[in-house]
């Protein structure tokens, strides 16, 4: 029997911070930031669902989140303003990240690798439809660190929403409306104004 790295290394994931380049009055880690990415991804699907007559695979929203930044942990995390500089940087860093997966992929028992080859490049049947409420959910989940650090007097994060807000607003999704409506207020409020 061999044993495999797989599960040990994304538990790594806690180490991996976000935001690199900006003074953050709270670090936070991709394990965070996953977490946060697959509840808000699990919620758009549902309002896909619940309010627009969808039938789409709410958990497998969740799934797919949970795993989507998992390649950092190998690669770390490329700002934003890095990442997307000019199509060439795109490009090299896409296949960066399809080489990390793949690493991510190769530790795993042979058993297990068709399976979470499918969750980390999010190609498995039906997992298409469901790249775009990740993708929004990756974006609420910017909004609100940007949110927090603003609440707490750090203005290096005005910039940064928004320029996320107008990112979510250009996806033109119906679901990003209904979360901005319904669930966004809160994350304004103390928590003693959530009752």
């Amino acid at each position: 029997m061999n044993i495999s790295h797989f599960y040990a290394m994304l538990s790594r994931m806690r180490y991996i911070n976000r935001w690199g380049l900006m003074n953050n009055t709270r670090n936070e880690n991709l394990s965070e930031h996953s977490l946060d990415v697959a509840v808000i991804a699990h919620c758009l699907v549902l309002i896909h669902n619940k309010r627009f007559g969808g039938s789409l695979n709410a958990e497998r929203a969740a799934l797919l989140a949970l795993f989507h930044d998992a390649t950092e942990i190998i690669t770390g995390d490329m700002p934003t303003p890095v990442k997307y500089f000019n199509p060439e940087i795109k490009n090299a860093y896409k296949e960066i990240e399809a080489n990390a997966g793949d690493r991510l992929v190769s530790m795993l028992p042979d058993d297990f690798k068709d399976d979470m080859d499918e969750i980390i490049k999010m190609n498995g049947a039906g997992d298409s439809e469901l790249k775009k409420f990740v993708k929004a959910a990756d974006k609420f989940s910017a909004l609100i660190k940007c949110i927090e650090e603003i609440k707490m007097g750090n203005s290096e994060f005005s910039k940064a929403k928004e320029a996320t807000e107008n990112s979510i607003h250009n996806m033109n999704m119906p679901e990003n409306e209904v979360f901005e409506k319904e669930f966004l207020p809160s994350f304004y409020l103390s928590l003693d104004e959530q009752d």
